[in-house]
Parts: structure tokens; sequence; C-alpha cells
């Protein structure tokens, strides 16, 4: 959050067309966590992300698709804007949008992941990241 705002991804979904969600991805092989969601943030939004908690881990099945998720929802701070680069794509823009901004567009939200991270991190929910492992054998 900055300035009372959350980084918002506006972004195309083949099922839903214009969506809201967090900025999200997926890991690259032998890729950590928290390297995958500095780049992903970098990606989908060209700012610089600098992780400093875990909100929540969360599992969603959406009966729509028949597929399971799991999120593991960050918050840190910004740095760095590059507008220059080019977003991830999909994505159509990132936005800067207030807690009511965001309520008020709940329809247009890619999952109901989207508030409830939101709602967890206001509440004070936060873990340390050495909480995440990395293993390698």
């Amino acid at each position: 959050m900055r300035d009372e705002r959350f980084l918002i991804v506006e972004e195309l979904s083949r099922r839903q067309g214009r969506v809201l969600n967090q900025p999200a991805g997926h890991l690259e092989d032998c890729e950590a966590l928290v390297d995958a969601v500095v780049r992903e943030v970098r990606e989908e939004t060209a700012w610089a992300f600098h992780p400093e908690h875990i909100v929540g881990v969360y599992r969603w099945r959406n009966q729509a698709n028949d597929r399971t998720y799991l999120r593991v929802a960050f918050y840190g701070s910004v740095t760095e804007h590059q507008p220059e680069l080019s977003l991830d794509h999909g994505i159509l823009n990132a936005q800067w949008l207030s807690y009511a901004e965001i309520k008020q567009r709940e329809a247009q939200h890619r999952s109901p992941l989207v508030m409830r991270c939101i709602d967890d991190y206001l509440s004070g929910r936060q873990y340390e990241l050495d909480l995440l492992r990395d293993i390698y054998s």
C-alpha cells in the first residue's frame, strides 16, 4: 500500500474479459518464491517491489474451470518505477486504487482472493519471509 492505495493490475482473462487482480504469476524452474514475486511485480507493473512480509497463503478452487489455485500474498514497498517497460502479455495497465475503488469494482475481480488478501492485510496479518524455505537436493 502506498498513500492509502493498492497496486492493482487490469488484465485480460479468456473467460472473464477485463479483470482486476493483484500482480501475480508463476514460478520459473528453480526460482525462489521471493524472487518470483519481485520479478512478477516488475513484469506486470514496471515497479521494483521489495517484499517485507507474507500476508497469507490461500487455496481457492475455481468451480468455473475446475482448477485449484495456491496464492501466497506478500506486502512490501515499491521503488523505481520504469514506465517505459513493456508489461506482460495480457496486462492492460497497473493502477493505484483506494480500498473503496477496489471494493466498488468487486464484480470485476479475477477471484475472491483479491478482496480477501487486502482485507487480511488491513487486519494486520503478517508473517516473516523466513517462513518460506527453498530446499534443493
